[in-house]
């Protein structure tokens, strides 16, 4: 076994196929993208920071949710820029299993804390007057680091099961990162416990919490029609529009390309989807936030110096 792992010391990571014209094309876009992405996030973790106004539950999660976006653009982009500069280079075989790794952890922390956000919400709207004790500082911590622990976890599994796999056959990824179930194919053994791995892990950590978003949005709406006041009813909407948003961008790309019939659709097609939910959604979601929540908008007028505090 040790032989078959030292047998593939780096993997070519196929990218793209194009014309070199289109790929310079390309990497110009990725990388403004890549820099909307770090900036976007960048600005709403400083306007949290700076704005003790935004020093609530609701404003910690989405700033570990621009951390993770932030992470994620990190952990795939850069590799996708030389490949797209640089066909022909190579990954390291660390380098990769590193990069799947992350991608999990992220991902798997991401999809928690959406959830954990939707809780948030809940409490606030349909239990206004225990929000403070329900969501004390220390709840709001133990469910972040929960969150991220739980992300951690579940990817040193998929990692303790990849790992001791034979890699023989062809170095080359046919993705723009080493995505687990592209690695999983340059296997020369059988990966069948991994692949049901990587789709009870996907449904347990896609399906379970989104449906537990549905309910807490369908209690939320409830809540939200019984409020007497338009102002009321508009401002509880705008407080989860954006969220909303957010869950329907994330978890809409995620359960089909890893809960989809079989990985259902085309090779290309699924690549594509890992692309808009690795670079857009993280570049998406501050604007999302920024352009739909008034304290985000606000805070920023007054950072800015174009609105003055009464």
């Amino acid at each position: 076994m040790a032989e078959n792992l030292t047998s593939v010391t780096e993997f070519i990571l196929l990218g793209f196929p194009l014309g070199p014209r289109t790929q310079m094309f390309l990497f110009g876009l990725f990388s403004l993208f890549y820099v909307l992405t770090l900036l976007g996030n960048g600005v709403i973790l400083g306007l949290i920071w700076l704005d003790p106004r935004l020093h609530t539950p609701m404003y910690f999660f989405l700033s570990n949710l621009a951390i993770v976006d932030i992470a994620y653009a990190c952990n795939t982009v850069p590799q996708m820029l030389v490949n797209l500069l640089n066909p022909s280079k190579p990954i390291s075989f660390a380098g990769c299993i590193t990069q799947t790794f992350l991608f999990l952890t992220f991902a798997v922390t991401e999809c928690l804390l959406l959830v954990v956000m939707s809780y948030d919400r809940y409490v606030a709207i349909c239990h206004p007057l225990r929000y403070s004790a329900i969501m004390s500082w220390r709840m709001c911590v133990t469910l972040v680091i929960t969150s991220w622990a739980i992300g951690v976890l579940l990817s040193l599994i998929h990692l303790v099961l990849l790992l001791p796999l034979p890699f023989c056959r062809s170095q080359k990824i046919n993705h723009f990162f080493c995505e687990i179930m592209a690695v999983l194919k340059l296997a020369c053994a059988d990966t069948h416990i991994n692949e049901n791995m990587v789709l009870a892990g996907a449904t347990s950590v896609l399906v379970g919490p989104f449906s537990s978003i549905v309910v807490s949005y369908v209690c939320i709406l409830c809540a939200i029609l019984q409020i007497k006041s338009g102002e009321g009813q508009r401002k509880a909407f705008s407080t989860c529009s954006s969220h909303l948003c957010v869950v329907g961008l994330f978890y809409g790309t995620a359960i089909i390309t890893y809960v989809g019939p079989r990985y259902g659709s085309p090779k290309e097609q699924k690549k594509y989807l890992l692309l808009f939910h690795s670079l857009f959604n993280p570049m998406l979601n501050p604007l999302i936030y920024s352009l739909r929540n008034s304290d985000v908008k606000n805070t920023l007028k007054r950072v800015l110096g174009m609105e003055t505090d009464i």
